[in-house]
């Protein structure tokens, strides 16, 4: 499944795909298209969404593994995707009905809003345990989004949080049921529909400019 854009009214709903929905150059490309047409239209919120077992796995390590010497152009990429959805300049609300992780989870803090899943689904950072340490652009993203504690108690240990554990850390806001994540997280949108665009870009470009000046360096 690829990644396909609808409307709840003038919500658009963003659905990441049906499988681990990991960050290949394809999957940025469709994911930019589709920012770009959202932006383009009268869109008054923004909800990603999934299928299946996955929000997103975050990194293609595969695709990583063959593809070494671009590493840097990649990673590139990936990070100016997570400044991109930062400062996007509507209200975006993630419903990871699923795992999150790396990337994943930080593209997931990436938007103003987290509802997750309840019952069933990972939270989690792994680099610790896959030893690739955080670039300072992903550390500023989390550490920009979580309390202190809440970033140590995810960066740090590569723990899996269910969604009760992260709502308790304040990593997600709240939970819902299965099959109720996407409705609630479109239902916290709606009374923000009417948010001047320039007014709420220039709002996010001040609160979180730091991070996105990190994640968009040339030098990672």
């Amino acid at each position: 499944m690829t990644i396909t854009l609808d409307y709840d009214e003038k919500i658009a709903v963003l659905n990441l795909g049906d499988d681990e929905n990991r960050f290949s150059p394809v999957f940025l490309d469709e994911i930019n298209a589709h920012l770009d047409a959202i932006e383009a239209s009268d869109a008054q919120g923004l909800v990603t969404t999934a299928t299946g077992k996955f929000y997103t796995n975050g990194l293609d390590l595969d695709w990583l593994g063959a593809h070494g010497d671009q590493t840097q152009w990649y990673v590139g990429r990936v990070q100016t995707l997570l400044a991109r959805m930062l400062t996007l300049p509507i209200p975006t609300a993630a419903a990871v009905v699923g795992h999150a992780f790396g990337a994943g989870a930080m593209l997931a803090l990436a938007h103003d809003f987290r509802l997750m899943r309840a019952d069933r689904g990972y939270f989690c950072f792994p680099e610790v345990d896959i030893r690739i340490p955080f670039t300072p652009g992903m550390a500023a993203i989390i550490q920009a989004k979580l309390t202190a504690g809440a970033a140590v108690a995810s960066m740090t240990t590569g723990r899996r949080f269910g969604g009760t554990d992260a709502a308790e850390l304040g990593i997600v806001d709240a939970t819902a049921g299965e099959g109720e994540v996407t409705a609630a997280a479109t239902d916290l949108l709606r009374p923000l529909g009417q948010k001047d665009r320039g007014t709420l870009g220039a709002i996010k470009q001040t609160m979180f400019g730091p991070a996105a000046q990190a994640l968009t360096a040339v030098d990672y």
